[in-house]
């Protein structure tokens, strides 16, 4: 089977600085795929590189095809997208003109049906539709996290990646996070998830990749990551060990 991403040997440099160095990874259709590590590892330069936002080295393929050339725009049509960390909302505009610009490339190609789909939004979000005549500038840390999950929503994507969705959010709001985030799976919608919170991506992914200083250290299911004695150490905690 094709799989939705492959990743292969990708090197990016910033300057004479490698800041990845022969990552290669894959993603299948429908997947829950997480990218783990410390602050510095590479996983956002990983991030932007898939997306079109640096220049790599190697070969990204998207259902086949190699769009290591393509523009960002291009990269956006068929299907990929992205939410940062810092997830870039229009703070003066209120959340539902936030959620209609996700939708803005489909409608300028004269697709329909942004307004039924804004309608799935606020059933999925209810607390958006309670809050969509509001800033988004004014809304919490949680209640941004799911205004940017719902905005990338708004385009259609194929493969939704996430840059760090857990950061900076209390531990209750990141269980609700990451019950969205697993939720999705059902939309047909594929995952990328980047996180420092190891212990919450594992929970929700099928397979991981352990990013240490710009290379893929370790990789395996979920379940067996979770269990490695080394992951268990480094960001799971020795209390971990033993526990499901």
């Amino acid at each position: 089977m094709t799989a939705l991403l492959e990743v292969d040997d990708l090197r990016v440099s910033y300057r004479k600085v490698e800041a990845l160095h022969r990552v290669s990874l894959r993603i299948e259709q429908g997947s829950i795929v997480t990218v783990i590590g410390p602050n510095g590892a590479g996983k956002t330069t990983l991030l932007g590189a898939i997306m079109g936002l640096l220049p790599p080295g190697g070969a990204i393929r998207y259902l086949g095809a190699d769009i290591g050339r393509l523009e960002v725009e291009a990269r956006v049509a068929r299907g990929l997208c992205l939410v940062p960390e810092r997830r870039e909302l229009f703070g003066e505009m209120t959340v539902e003109d936030n959620l209609r610009l996700g939708a803005f490339q489909r409608v300028r190609h004269g697709e329909r049906g942004a307004d039924s789909d804004l309608g799935e939004i606020y059933r999925r979000f209810p607390r958006l539709k309670e809050r969509r005549s509001q800033l988004a500038a004014t809304l919490s840390g949680g209640e941004r996290q799911m205004l940017a999950l719902g905005r990338a929503l708004m385009g259609k994507p194929r493969l939704l990646m996430l840059d760090e969705p857990s950061l900076g959010l209390a531990p209750r709001i990141v269980r609700e996070i990451m019950h969205i985030v697993a939720d999705l799976r059902k939309t047909g919608v594929s995952i990328l998830l980047v996180e420092q919170n190891a212990r919450a991506a594992l929970q929700v992914a099928d397979y991981g990749y352990v990013l240490e200083t710009g290379e893929i250290a370790l990789e395996g299911t979920s379940s067996s990551l979770a269990d490695n004695p080394r992951v268990v150490e480094s960001y799971l905690g020795l209390a971990s060990r033993g526990q499901t």
